[in-house]
């Protein structure tokens, strides 16, 4: 059964491995027949800082972030792509998070479930990629996932995303020869399931 994809790169080069792992997982996508829409966090145009309104007075969203956000909405799954540096995500990827999703768009703050909003976008699932220079073993057993947790927990799933699944590949700036090769291929065999 064919999906409606959403692929987020949200590495904000021009040219980079989640770029090229973000083509592969479209092509994959694309191939099996599954509706495929791309956006790359460095050809989209808006303020990333959120300011100081709050949630009473925000910045209202420019065209690249309404159309981002539709896109959202017209999704059933989403895929994320980023590098992780210095332990969290690129500026500009967690300013979009900032600037996007928001009360009565992404969450219901007058609709409190189990002490928490309820989410706006249920009913999606999403993928992130996340490569880092960190080995996975010392990702999980010294920083405890913390970037893994945020984004799964606080950030795809508050929203709605469930279930939110993570491929990790590491280390991206020294491969092994063929070692991309082989994430490339993996990539576009998960965009071939829409997983």
């Amino acid at each position: 059964m064919s999906k409606r994809i959403l692929i987020l790169n949200g590495h904000p080069a021009d040219v980079s491995l989640s770029r090229s792992l973000a083509e592969a997982y479209a092509k994959g996508a694309s191939d099996a027949g599954h509706d495929v829409r791309t956006l790359h966090i460095r050809e989209l145009d808006f303020d990333s800082d959120f300011g100081f309104g709050g949630y009473r007075e925000t910045k209202p969203l420019e065209p690249d972030l309404e159309a981002a956000f539709s896109d959202l909405e017209w999704s059933e799954h989403l895929v994320l792509l980023s590098p992780m540096w210095w332990g969290g995500l690129p500026a500009k990827l967690k300013g979009l998070f900032d600037r996007l999703l928001l009360p009565g768009r992404a969450f219901d703050t007058r609709n409190i479930k189990g002490g928490f909003p309820s989410p706006m976008l249920s009913g999606r699932s999403a993928r992130v990629i996340l490569t880092s220079d960190t080995y996975d073993w010392y990702f999980k057993w010294v920083y405890g996932r913390a970037l893994w947790t945020q984004l799964k927990g606080q950030i795809l799933g508050f929203v709605g995303f469930k279930p939110a699944r993570l491929t990790h590949f590491a280390a991206a700036s020294h491969p092994k020869d063929g070692e991309v090769d082989g994430w490339l291929a993996k990539v576009e065999k998960l965009g071939a399931q829409g997983k």
